[in-house]
């Protein structure tokens, strides 16, 4: 008999989240683990097997194990590293609408995510778990004619079920002011299964011209199963755009940048943002110096087209836009 759960939620209930288990995949030493693995960390542990696949053995000294595994590092305490950097919960219109920007608004779809990035900046924000649907944020919505643009965030907007998603969709596109739906998902990395036939339809049947951003911050994110889904999602005119987060120990390096731009570009992928990491607390060790990412920039200018080559941005709670940094 055929299972009625999608197969990307099947795949995704295979996600690492016992610390024990992936360490175990991973070969890590005793010694390392007992030196360097936080055993029972605040933030819990989600990460897709075919990422965890991507990470070498028995080291620590991985682009994507120091992404998603909690390090002992994360207890250090730092000035000016603080547990909600952004201040999103200053700009609630509701529980679940944020408005930081003219012209757009957020909806935090949902909080669940296909994985945690150790450095996330909503690591600690308040969700609305317990009401279910968006009437609240519609009304708002429909009743301020100034947004022409929502951006549909979370956590990660995929993790909800295509009826769900369709149903948004619909209500969405009844509202005229409203021109473009942007669409924000780490999903298409860690589980480009997500991508199938049924969510397709539904960015295929709506009237808004349609913005799909995804976050890969190495190049070993990337690969064929990778590309084939969001080319899936191309094919139906709609822009796809990359954001990475600068992170000590991840992609600080000119050539590593560089890789990704041109995987990112000739997949068809525009490099959209590099973001100065935020200072949330627990993060402090993918800090860096405030002169790295002009650096980086300027090398990639030298080295790439400029369609490859990302705005190096910081946001700053209060700030009409996100902050360009000067390169």
């Amino acid at each position: 008999m055929t299972s009625s759960i999608p197969l990307w939620r099947q795949i995704q209930r295979e996600n690492f989240t016992r610390i024990p288990p992936l360490l175990d995949f991973l070969e890590l030493s005793e010694e390392l683990r007992k030196r360097s693995i936080l055993p029972s960390p605040r933030f819990p542990l989600n990460l897709p097997r075919r990422l965890a696949a991507k990470i070498a053995k028995n080291t620590l000294d991985d682009p994507i194990l120091r992404q998603f595994v909690p390090l002992v590092e994360e207890t250090v305490q730092a000035s000016g590293f603080t547990p909600e950097p952004l201040q999103d919960s200053s700009f609630r219109k509701s529980k679940k609408l944020l408005k930081k920007y003219n012209g757009r608004a957020l909806i935090l779809t949902t909080s669940s995510c296909a994985m945690n990035c150790r450095f996330c900046f909503r690591q600690n924000f308040p969700y609305e778990t317990e009401k279910i649907g968006f009437e609240e944020e519609i009304a708002q919505l429909s009743q301020d004619a100034s947004i022409s643009e929502i951006i549909l965030s979370g956590g990660d907007p995929l993790s909800l079920s295509n009826d769900i998603l369709s149903s948004l969709f619909q209500t969405l596109d009844a509202i005229p002011h409203l021109r473009r739906i942007r669409f924000h998902s780490r999903f298409p990395v860690g589980i480009p299964e997500r991508i199938d036939d049924s969510f397709l339809s539904i960015l295929a049947a709506s009237s808004k011209q349609i913005v799909f951003v995804i976050h890969c911050n190495h190049p070993r994110e990337m690969d064929p199963d990778v590309i084939a889904s969001l080319k899936k999602i191309a094919f139906l005119g709609i822009p796809i755009l990359n954001q990475s987060v600068l992170l000590k120990g991840v992609n600080n390096n000119p050539e590593v940048l560089l890789t990704l731009s041109e995987i990112l570009t000739n997949s068809g992928i525009i490099p959209y943002y590099l973001h100065a990491h935020d200072p949330v607390e627990g993060a402090s060790h993918f800090a860096l110096p405030s002169s790295t990412g002009p650096e980086l920039i300027r090398y990639l200018r030298e080295h790439t087209s400029g369609y490859g080559v990302p705005r190096f941005v910081r946001e700053e709670p209060g700030y009409p836009s996100k902050t360009f940094i000067s390169t």
